[in-house]
């Protein structure tokens, strides 16, 4: 049973400007996907747009968890997955969420993550 669907768009260009700052990338992403997507801005803004869909799947947006407790990595084929961690799996787990399904597009401009939070 679906319990939560999210998206989000977000601007790559936006995306590499942040990352410019050291505090930005540290905030936002954990040390796996800053060694896996590091100078791959439309990678880095598709796991920011995961990240704030999949918190909008919670119906909570960011709040109470931070954007590192949401971690988005790739499978052998490329396939995007969300790993929950500390608050976010709390939230993940009081809700009785079970499975995050999560997909990423992008275009020259722009980033979109889509997720949908299954009991």
């Amino acid at each position: 049973m679906i319990v939560g669907i999210g998206v989000d768009i977000i601007e790559i260009e936006r995306i590499k400007k942040a990352c410019q700052k050291e505090s930005f990338i540290k905030k936002i992403y954990t040390e796996k996907e800053i060694k896996l997507f590091s100078g791959k801005y439309n990678s880095l803004a598709g796991n920011f747009a995961v990240k704030e869909a999949v918190s909008k799947a919670f119906g909570t947006g960011v709040r109470n968890f931070k954007m590192t407790d949401i971690e988005v990595l790739r499978n052998e084929v490329g396939m995007p997955f969300v790993v929950l961690r500390d608050e976010a799996k709390k939230i993940s787990e009081k809700m009785g969420v079970s499975k995050i399904f999560v997909s990423i597009s992008h275009n020259v401009e722009c980033a979109v993550g889509y997720a949908v939070a299954e009991r």
